[in-house]
């Protein structure tokens, strides 16, 4: 059932459950043609996407209980002690747990996916990272709530997966302005563009962000969204082309 799906793994979570997935090797058709799991407000399951779900949980933990969020670009994190149905999805952007069983899902089409685990205490998280809840703070919180189950920081890993990068992504003075108002420093995260504009590097504010927290083993995979359209949807591309929809990958880790 996993034939073809495209399943990228950290080496800082070897041991670990877990995958970056594309959009290579699922049911869907048309301009979202792959593994889309996006739901775009369904108030039911399709059965192209129960498909999808089913072949991300299979290449990951099979057997396991999907959870994911309503995400909504926020610092809020969640604690999952059991797991909460489909329809009860809260909104977050971030959660962590230590209940084999269970798997974490946080999709993204540009946003950056950040897993993360403590494997002494037996903890992970994950955390949906877009400019705004990375500028508010959801790797920080992340962080915390894994705390708040046992882990340590000094012992976490992550892995932060594909996501937009700076030679794809251009901002405004405005957008640069929001980071240097939080910290002059945020300056060195954007390159010179054209009149007005500039580059903004997405995943290394991320990894900024969690070395800032006092994790020592981080990795950034260096894989971009927008300029891979063969391997990964991209919230932005499909923006540019005037296309109806774009379509949303998954990031999976839990607790074997």
């Amino acid at each position: 059932m996993t034939d073809g799906v495209d399943t990228i793994r950290s080496g800082v979570l070897d041991g670990v459950p877990h995958a970056f997935l594309g959009r290579r090797g699922g049911v869907s058709t048309g301009v979202t043609a792959g593994l889309d799991l996006g739901r775009r407000g369904q108030a039911a399951i399709s059965p192209e996407l129960a498909e999808n779900r089913a072949r991300a949980v299979a290449a990951v933990l099979p057997g396991a209980t999907l959870q994911t969020l309503y995400q909504v670009h926020s610092a809020d994190v969640v604690t999952i002690h059991s797991p909460f149905s489909d329809d009860d999805r809260p909104h977050a952007d971030g959660m962590a747990t230590r209940r084999p069983g269970l798997l974490l899902g946080i999709l993204t089409a540009d946003c950056a996916p950040v897993l993360l685990a403590d494997v002494q205490a037996g903890v992970v998280g994950a955390a949906h990272a877009g400019w705004k809840g990375a500028l508010a703070g959801v790797t920080d919180a992340t962080i915390a709530a894994m705390e708040s189950l046992g882990a340590n920081r000094q012992r976490i890993t992550a892995a932060i997966g594909p996501c937009i990068a700076r030679r794809s992504y251009e901002v405004d003075d405005t957008f640069l302005a929001r980071f240097a108002e939080a910290d002059p420093a945020n300056e060195r995260f954007f390159a010179s563009g054209r009149t007005g504009h500039h580059r903004f590097d997405l995943e290394a504010y991320v990894a900024h962000r969690l070395i800032a927290a006092g994790l020592r083993r981080i990795d950034a995979l260096g894989l971009d969204t927008y300029a891979d359209e063969a391997r990964f949807y991209s919230y932005r591309r499909a923006t540019h082309r005037g296309e109806a929809d774009y379509g949303r990958q998954i990031a999976l880790i839990g607790v074997g």
